[in-house]
C-alpha cells in the first residue's frame, strides 16, 4: 500500500472485518497481561443480581445429526467431488448447470432421496428414491441465467425431462452424477438450489403474522420444507406450548388460521427440511423471519399487532406532519452515534434509562440539551448504530457482568489492566456495536426497560417521537449484508433453518461465503431482496424512521438498493402515514470479496451507484485528510497531520516524494469538497485542466465517482477505527501542544462541514471525543466508548485499549497515554464544542454551502489555489452567487454574492493572494468574527491585493455582503 492510498476503497476497515468475528471468540490465551474471569476476581466483575440465572433448554437449537467431520469418512474413497459439496446449480425448472465434463457415451442423471439417505460404494450412488436421466444442452446456459449468475458463466447446461416433478424433488436431497459408459459413477455432488426456487417460487403475498377482528393468521415462505409445524405459547420462556399447529402449504408458502386470543403470545416454527450442512433432514426450530417482536432470551416470536392504537405513543399518527422541515437532501448533515454510549453513563438520566431508548425522552438530560444545541446549529440526522435485534448482547440485563468503575478508575492511564478486566467480560457486559444480526425487523431488547411483551415496539417509536421533536431526524444502521448464525444448530441462524442454502451466498463448492466476516446473504435471489425492502418499508411505516444506512452495502446488489429506494420513494403520508419522498439512504460502497468487479451481478459499489441517489462514504477524503489509510502505518501523516509541513519522524520518503503526497492528497481533497463530483472540472496540482474521475487514487481507480453532490457522504471520522481526536494525537509530533492537536481535530472537521455533498461526523467529533487509542471498539464495553456530554473528560487515557485488536500498537500508544499534556482539558472541550456549533452555523448561513447539482456546484466552486507554484498546506475554494461579477447565474443567496473558504493546515500563518479577487468586499463571515477563537478572528482579507491573511491551522470563512 502507497503511502497516500486509500487502501479502503474496496475493503472495509480493519474494525469492521475484526466485529464481524464471532462474539463468543476470546482473546488470544499466550498473552501474560490478561486476568482470567474467575472467582478471583468477583470482587471487580460481578453480575447486576447476585444469583446465577438457571439455564433453560433452548427450542431453537435442531434435533441432533452426525457432523460434516463425521460422516466424511464414508466418502473417502471418492476422488473428485462427493455430496459434501454442492458444485452445481439447478438454475431454472429445466436447467441444472454444473462445470463438468462427460466421458464418451458417458451421461450425468439426477437423483433424488426424499428421507436422505443416499451412500456410495463401489463408485455407485445408493438410496436414491428418483434417478431423471440429463440432456446436455450444447448451446450452453441462457442469457437471463449469465446475467442471474455471472460466476457461473462456461459452466455446461443440462436439461431435465419436461414431465420432471420438480417441485416435489426439491424438497428432497438432491445430487447430479456422471456416469461413464459402464454406468459407474465418476463424479457426483450437491446442487444449489436458488436459481429455480427463484423462478418457481417466488412470492409477492403476505408473510408474517397478520390480524384481523376474528383471527390472527400465520405464513411462511418454505418451499424446501417437508413439514412445518408452529408452537404456540402463552409465555415468553418456559412452560409447554399451549398446541402445536400444523400449517398447510400452497406453492411453497405455509399458512394457518388461528384464533384472535393467539395475539399477545408466543410462538417457534418448526421445520422438517433437508439441509446441505449436514446431509440429513433436520427438524429446526426458528424465528419467524418476518417477527415483529420477541421473547427476552430472543427464543420465541412475539405475536405483536405492531397497528395497535395501544402501542403508539400519543400523537404518533400526526408525526409526520410533525417531521423536522428538509427542502432537499442536500440539506441533510449526518451525527452517528450508538444508543448505549448517548447515555449509559450519563447521571442525569435516570439509571433504568440510562444505555436506552427512553434516555431519549428526557428533555433535560445532559445527552438531549447537547443535541438541542447541535439540531439549533443545523444537524439535521441522527444516526443510531445498529438498533434491531442483534447477537453478543444478553436483552436480560440480569445477566450482565460489570466491573468496579472505581478499580478501574485507580489504574495509569497507560495500564493493561483495565483492558484485561474489560475484556474478561466483553461477551457478557451490555455493550456491543450489534452489526451482527439476528432478525432485522424487531428492535433490540437489551435497550428496552422490559424486552419482553410490547416494551421495544412503544418505547423505539417514543425515541424516534422525542428526537423529532427536537429538530432531528432518525437513520437506523441497517446490515443485511450478513447474518450472525447459519446452519440448522446455531441458536442464532433462522433463515438458514427455513430454507437451507436459499438466503446465504455460497461459493463454487456450495460453501457459505465469508468476506464480510459472517455468513453474506445473497440479495439476488428473489426472496432475499422481497425480505430486505419489505424490512425497509417495515421500519419507515411503523417506526417513521427517516433514513437509513447500509452497513457493507457494496455486498448487496445494485437492484435491490434501486428497488429499495423506489419502494421507499412510493409512501406517501395519506397512503402510508410517512413521506417516502424525504427517506434518504447512504451506505459503504465498497467493492470486495466474492461480488467484487460485478462478479455476482451489478452491485451496489461507489462507482456503480452513480445517477441513483444513493449516497455512498467517500474514504478517499478521510484519507487524504488524516493520512495513509485504516491499514496503513498508524503514523502516516496526511494534509490535516503535518504531512511535510510537520513531520512527526516516521519515514514518508524523500523530500521530493512528501512534496508529491501532499500536492496529491490536496486534489483528493478539493474534488471531494465539490461533492466527489466524477465529472467536475478543476485544475490539479500538475496544473493540468482534469475532471474528477481522472484524478486517481494509488491503484489508478479514479478519485471521484458520484454524479449529484447527495451521492456524497464526506467524513474524516465514524465508529470504524480510531476516533478523530485519537488519529490526530497519533499522527501528529509527540511534541506538539494539545491546544494545537484541538486544532488539527476541529480544521478536519471544519473541511467536512464546509464541502459541497452531505457531511457526516461521529458522535463526540466535537468534543475531542477519545477512546484511549482504540482502534476498533465493537466489544470494548462502555469504559473504552464513553461520551461524556458535560465536557469534564474526553476519555482520554483511560488505559490501554484492548490487546486483541491493539497491541501491535501498543509501543506507540503507551507513551502518548503516559504524558499527561495530551489530555485536553474542558475549557479545550468546550472550546471545541463551540468551533464545531459554529462550523454548522456557517453551513445553514447560506445555501450556497449545499448546492443541489452537480451542474450548480461547477458552476460556481472554484478552487484558487492551484498548480505546481500552490502554496503548500492551504486550500482556498470560492463559492460565487449570481452577482454583478457573475451574469447569468441565479441567486441563491439573498445575503451574500460569494463566499471564500481559506484552509491553512500549516503550522504557521499564511499569506494567500488571488488577483481574480482584487477590490472586493470580503470580510470574515460574522459567526467567526464573534467567535471566541482568537486566532480565526485575526483572519483578514486585503482588498487592494486581493490578499487573504489566516493563521495556523485555521480554516477561515470570508463572505462578501450584497451591497443592498
Amino acid at each position: 500500500m502507497l503511502l497516500l492510498a486509500t487502501s479502503s476503497l474496496f475493503l472495509p476497515s480493519p474494525s469492521k472485518l475484526h466485529r464481524y468475528l464471532n462474539p463468543s471468540s476470546s482473546s488470544s490465551s499466550s498473552s501474560s497481561h490478561l486476568i482470567p474471569f474467575s472467582s478471583s476476581l468477583s470482587k471487580i466483575i460481578t453480575p447486576l443480581h447476585s444469583h446465577t440465572p438457571k439455564p433453560q433448554p433452548s427450542p431453537l437449537f435442531c434435533s441432533s445429526s452426525p457432523s460434516l467431520q463425521q460422516q466424511s469418512l464414508s466418502f473417502s474413497q471418492m476422488q473428485n467431488d462427493s455430496l459434501l459439496y454442492s458444485r452445481a446449480y439447478w438454475v431454472t425448472e429445466s436447467i441444472i448447470a454444473w462445470n463438468i465434463d462427460i466421458v464418451e457415451n458417458g451421461f450425468c442423471s439426477l437423483l433424488a432421496s426424499k428421507d436422505a439417505s443416499f451412500t456410495i460404494s463401489d463408485n455407485q450412488i445408493q438410496g436414491e428414491d428418483v434417478k431423471i436421466k440429463l440432456q446436455e444442452d450444447r448451446s450452453g446456459l441462457p442469457a437471463k441465467v449469465v446475467e442471474k449468475f455471472p460466476h457461473i458463466r462456461g459452466y455446461k447446461a443440462f436439461k431435465l425431462p419436461p414431465d420432471s416433478d420438480v417441485k416435489s424433488l426439491l424438497k428432497s436431497q438432491l445430487a447430479v452424477a456422471v456416469y461413464d459408459s459402464d454406468e459407474k459413477c465418476r463424479n457426483c455432488t450437491g446442487l444449489q438450489l436458488p436459481g429455480v426456487l427463484d423462478e418457481l417460487f417466488s412470492y409477492n403475498g403476505p408473510l408474517g403474522a397478520l390480524y384481523s377482528d376474528e383471527a390472527v393468521s400465520l405464513s411462511l415462505w418454505a418451499p424446501t420444507a417437508q413439514a412445518v409445524n408452529a408452537h404456540i405459547y402463552k409465555y415468553p420462556s418456559g412452560d409447554d406450548p399451549i398446541e402445536v399447529v400444523c400449517l398447510e402449504e400452497e406453492d411453497g408458502v405455509w399458512r394457518i388460521k388461528g384464533p384472535k386470543s393467539w395475539e399477545g403470545c408466543y410462538y417457534v416454527y418448526e421445520v422438517c427440511v433437508y439441509h446441505p450442512s449436514t446431509l440429513r433432514v433436520e427438524k429446526c426450530y426458528a424465528n419467524d423471519p418476518y417477527a415483529r417482536g420477541l421473547s427476552a432470551d430472543g427464543r420465541r416470536t412475539f405475536l405483536i399487532n405492531i397497528d395497535s392504537d395501544e402501542l403508539k405513543p400519543d400523537g404518533w399518527d400526526n408525526l409526520a406532519d410533525e417531521k423536522p422541515v428538509l427542502h432537499s437532501f442536500s440539506d441533510i448533515s449526518i451525527y452517528e452515534m450508538h444508543i448505549r454510549d448517548f447515555s449509559a453513563n450519563d447521571l442525569s438520566v435516570e439509571p433504568e434509562f440510562r444505555g436506552g431508548y427512553l434516555a431519549f425522552t428526557l428533555l433535560d438530560s445532559a445527552g438531549v440539551l447537547h443535541l438541542k444545541k447541535l439540531s439549533s446549529a443545523g444537524i439535521t440526522h441522527v444516526h443510531l448504530l445498529p438498533t434491531f435485534q442483534f447477537a453478543g448482547v444478553d436483552d436480560q440485563k440480569e445477566n450482565w457482568r460489570y466491573v468496579d468503575t472505581l478499580v478501574l478508575e485507580s489504574f495509569p492511564p497507560d495500564s493493561d489492566q483495565q483492558q484485561a478486566l474489560i475484556t474478561a467480560i466483553k461477551d457478557l457486559d451490555g455493550f456491543n456495536w450489534g452489526y451482527n444480526p439476528v432478525l432485522w425487523g424487531v428492535p433490540k431488547g437489551s435497550y428496552a426497560s422490559n424486552p419482553n411483551g410490547p416494551y421495544r415496539t412503544t418505547e423505539f417509536r417514543k425515541m424516534v417521537q422525542a428526537l423529532n421533536h427536537i429538530g432531528l431526524r432518525v437513520v437506523l444502521d441497517v446490515v443485511y449484508n450478513h447474518l450472525q448464525g447459519s446452519g440448522p444448530f446455531d441458536e442464532h441462524s433462522v433463515l438458514d433453518k427455513i430454507v437451507p442454502g436459499y438466503y446465504l451466498r455460497r461459493n463454487a463448492n456450495g460453501l457459505v461465503e465469508h468476506s464480510t466476516c459472517m455468513n453474506n446473504t445473497a440479495s439476488e435471489h428473489f426472496m432475499v431482496e422481497r425480505l430486505i425492502v419489505d424490512d425497509l418499508v417495515h421500519w419507515a411505516v411503523n417506526y417513521k424512521v427517516d433514513g437509513f444506512r447500509f452497513d457493507l452495502m457494496g455486498h448487496i446488489m445494485k437492484s435491490t438498493m434501486v428497488k429499495a429506494k423506489d419502494a421507499l420513494l412510493s409512501l406517501t403520508k395519506q397512503k402510508d402515514g410517512v413521506d417516502g419522498s424525504s427517506i434518504y439512504i447512504y451506505g459503504e460502497g465498497w467493492d470486495f470479496g466474492e461480488v467484487a468487479k460485478n462478479g455476482r451481478g451489478i452491485n451496489a459499489s461507489q462507482f456503480n451507484l452513480s445517477q441513483t441517489g444513493i449516497g455512498s462514504f467517500n474514504d478517499r477524503i478521510r484519507d487524504a485528510v488524516l493520512g495513509g489509510s485504516p491499514f496503513g502505518h498508524p503514523l502516516q501523516q496526511g494534509f490535516a497531520t503535518g504531512l511535510l509541513l510537520q513531520p512527526n519522524g516516521h519515514d514518508h520518503g524523500t523530500q521530493k516524494n512528501m512534496e508529491s503526497m501532499l500536492a496529491t492528497s490536496k486534489d483528493h481533497i478539493q474534488i471531494g469538497m465539490a461533492a466527489n463530483l466524477r465529472d467536475f472540472m478543476l485544475t490539479n496540482s500538475d496544473g493540468k485542466e482534469v475532471k474528477g474521475s481522472e484524478i486517481l487514487t494509488h491503484d489508478g481507480s479514479p478519485v471521484a465517482y458520484g454524479s449529484s453532490p447527495v451521492e456524497t457522504i464526506n467524513y474524516v471520522s465514524a465508529h470504524d477505527n480510531e476516533t478523530l481526536f485519537d488519529i490526530v494525537s497519533l499522527k501528529t509530533p509527540m511534541d506538539i501542544t494539545v491546544a494545537d492537536r484541538c486544532r488539527i481535530n476541529h480544521l478536519a472537521t471544519s473541511i467536512i462541514a464546509l464541502s459541497q455533498g452531505i457531511p457526516f461526523f461521529h458522535a463526540g467529533d466535537e468534543i475531542l471525543r477519545s477512546k484511549s487509542l482504540d482502534r476498533d471498539s465493537y466489544n470494548s464495553g462502555d469504559w473504552f466508548n464513553r461520551l461524556d456530554f458535560t465536557c469534564n473528560s474526553n476519555n482520554w487515557g483511560v488505559g490501554l485499549p484492548p490487546q486483541e485488536k491493539n497491541e501491535k500498537n501498543w509501543p506507540l500508544i503507551k507513551p502518548r497515554l503516559a504524558d499527561p499534556s495530551f489530555r485536553p482539558q474542558k475549557d479545550d472541550i468546550l472550546a471545541a464544542v463551540e468551533n464545531f456549533l459554529n462550523l454548522m452555523r456557517i453551513r445553514y448561513s447560506s445555501p450556497l454551502f449545499r448546492l443541489r447539482t452537480a451542474n450548480a456546484i461547477q458552476q460556481r466552486v472554484r478552487f484558487l489555489n492551484t498548480g505546481p507554484s500552490w502554496v503548500r498546506g492551504v486550500i482556498a475554494m470560492s463559492i460565487e452567487d449570481g452577482h454583478e461579477g457573475f451574469p447569468g447565474l441565479p441567486q441563491l443567496d439573498p445575503i451574500y454574492s460569494s463566499i471564500v473558504v481559506v484552509v491553512n493546515a500549516s503550522p504557521k500563518g499564511v499569506s494567500f493572494v488571488c488577483p481574480s479577487l482584487q477590490s472586493r468586499s470580503f470580510e470574515l463571515h460574522p459567526i467567526q468574527a464573534m467567535s471566541s477563537d482568537d486566532l480565526v478572528r485575526s483572519s483578514t482579507y486585503e482588498a487592494p491585493s486581493g490578499c487573504f491573511l489566516v493563521p495556523q491551522r485555521t480554516t477561515a470563512v470570508f463572505v462578501e455582503p450584497r451591497k443592498n
